[in-house]
């Protein structure tokens, strides 16, 4: 019966490890950003399974137990957010440092880059796996960190949204057909309709009756003034701005306002969602992560650009045309044969993998709430001061941009924007 099991039990193995080798091996350059996105979204499902299940686990591990008093539940749970983060912030960056440099296929960093997947998950899942036995005051200063490295990679979302809105419409105007401005019309419309119902939401959800609501009340009469503020500026003569980036980040403006209120502690008089805590919850994290994983997918597409600041110097592919934002989009074409070999990249592969990096960072301060993993926690995600002001500043931060995306060319008449 042993023997029996035993062959079993290799013939699993053996089978396991051919399909590792067939879907490595299947993963072509073409495909490679595509891997590295799913990389990325595995560490994610790992790090919420973790803070369901690993608690009791690492409860029993002498060198994060350190404590005369055992922590609370959340505490260990945010600790396996924070190293599977880790774990996966080193994978990402010391790909980033290898890579710096490359600038054409010939490069042997190339394959590094492309192929290799079978040890790049093997690496992947050690570099996690490393990472539970490191003491918890490496962890602490970690944590410490992402709270700065997601602040980054919130800024670089907004770059690439408000890249993306200018991209959208320029897209749509030059086909200067009938057709694609009514287009232009009902999407502009379709956004202000919900960034304006939403606004009406959060006045009926966040501003109780009876209770003191006054900071609520500021958040959501700034977010009303900010998208009337869009509009305006984009509608100035001299601005010659469109009615779609503005209604666009009108709309990422409100969902800020209502994912930072929304985060606000559930014992808070002016939180009128208290009643649904769970669902709220849910739907934020999911609404979070989303984002989260739409950013990396989008930036990974963007860092295909042939501007100076993200492709190759010596690139023949790289365009005269300045940039609105340090993200223009280019041909963002990958390689496809050998015949390629010797032509230069088409995007940067160390800027690639640091957004990656910074990603991971912010992810994990996405399922921990943006708290401390030192003090009790909260059994919700991304539930807690921190989070409600992190949400609103990146709002006015995305504000602050957009306006200067709209006034740049009038301060600075002598600078090529478009």
């Amino acid at each position: 019966m042993g023997l029996v099991v035993s062959c079993l039990t290799s013939c699993c193995a053996s089978c396991a490890c051919e399909a590792c080798r067939s879907v490595a091996g299947g993963i072509s350059r073409r495909s490679a950003r595509i891997a590295y996105c799913g990389l990325f979204a595995l560490s994610l499902v790992i790090a919420l399974i973790f803070r369901e299940l690993a608690a009791p686990l690492l409860e029993k591990v002498p060198w994060i137990n350190t404590f005369t008093h055992v922590p609370d539940k959340e505490w260990f749970e945010t600790q396996a957010v924070v190293r599977v983060s880790l774990g996966n912030f080193m994978f990402f960056l010391l790909f980033a440092v290898l890579m710096v440099g490359v600038k054409d296929q010939k490069d042997v960093r190339d394959s590094w880059h492309h192929g290799g997947w079978l040890m790049k998950f093997i690496m992947w899942a050690v570099l996690i796996a490393l990472m539970f036995f490191l003491p918890n005051g490496v962890i602490y200063a970690y944590e410490s960190m992402s709270k700065f490295g997601a602040g980054i990679f919130l800024l670089i979302q907004v770059i690439l949204l408000l890249d993306f809105t200018h991209s959208w419409n320029a897209a749509w105007v030059q086909k200067d057909e009938k057709f694609w401005y009514i287009a232009l019309l009902i999407a502009s419309l379709f956004c202000y309709m919900a960034s304006f119902t939403l606004v009406g939401l959060l006045f009926h959800w966040f501003t109780v009756s009876g209770q003191d609501c006054q900071l609520n009340l500021f958040f959501i009469v700034m977010t009303l003034f900010l998208a009337l503020a869009f509009t305006v500026i984009s509608l100035h003569p001299k601005v010659g701005g469109s009615l779609l980036p503005a209604s666009v980040i009108s709309l990422y403006c409100a969902y800020l306002g209502y994912s930072g209120l929304s985060s606000e502690p559930r014992d808070y008089e002016c939180n009128g969602l208290h009643n649904h805590v769970k669902a709220v919850s849910s739907g934020t994290l999911v609404l979070g992560l989303l984002t989260t994983v739409l950013s990396v997918v989008y930036s990974a597409v963007r860092a295909g650009s042939s501007t100076a600041l993200l492709s190759a110097p010596a690139s023949p592919r790289a365009g005269t045309q300045k940039p609105l934002l340090p993200m223009q989009e280019g041909d963002g074409e990958e390689e496809n044969d050998e015949k390629d070999e010797h032509k230069p990249v088409t995007y940067v592969y160390s800027f690639f993998h640091l957004i990656f990096a910074l990603a991971s960072m912010y992810s994990a301060m996405l399922l921990t709430g943006w708290t401390n993993a030192r003090s009790d926690g909260s059994e919700l995600i991304d539930v807690g001061w921190p989070s409600v002001w992190v949400r609103m500043i990146t709002q006015w931060v995305t504000a602050g941009l957009f306006i200067w995306s709209l006034i740049a060319p009038l301060i600075l008449p002598e600078r090529e924007f478009y």
